[in-house]
């Protein structure tokens, strides 16, 4: 019951997002390939990552990932950005041109959740939050993100 009902949310929110980019695309605003989109949506979960750890994260060789990192910024969607600690580091940051094409698919996101919380009592929200606490969980035993954090269950922050 609860992998089909997660399947099906996942499936919709993957399908209105590509509506979305082919609606744009249909007006020549998106430039990224498929390969391009990922690595712009991992290099915003890994929030700020230096080139390095983008390509131990994906597993592509240094200069892979460089080459991807160039295309990228010479598109206009990522920039580097030099470490304030450490003036040898650069960080990769995701341009305002790349948020306004992600925000496709988080504004819709912010949507439904809007409409979710008008038809939940704010219990039914507590154990929503927790079953997604949960999952977020279980998803980082295999995907390690610096910047994860629990979602709010109006229990005290831990």
């Amino acid at each position: 019951m609860i992998y089909n009902a997660f399947s099906n949310v996942y499936t919709k929110f993957k399908m209105h997002f590509y509506q979305e980019v082919f609606k744009k695309w249909g007006n020549r605003e998106v430039s990224l390939t498929t390969v391009e989109t990922f690595c712009m949506e991992i290099i915003l979960a890994l929030n700020k990552p230096t080139v390095s750890r983008f390509a131990e994260f994906t597993s592509l060789s240094s200069a892979n990932a460089a080459d991807k990192v160039n295309k990228l910024i010479g598109k206009g969607y990522l920039m580097k950005v030099q470490s304030e600690k450490d003036r040898r580091v650069y960080h990769l940051e995701v341009t305002q041109k790349y948020m306004d094409y992600y925000n496709i698919s988080y504004q819709y996101m912010n949507t439904v959740m809007k409409r979710v919380e008008e038809r939940l009592s704010p219990e039914e929200l507590k154990i929503a939050a927790k079953v997604l606490n949960v999952m977020d969980e279980e998803l980082t035993k295999e995907v390690r993100l610096e910047n994860t954090s629990k979602y709010e269950t109006g229990d005290t922050a831990e």
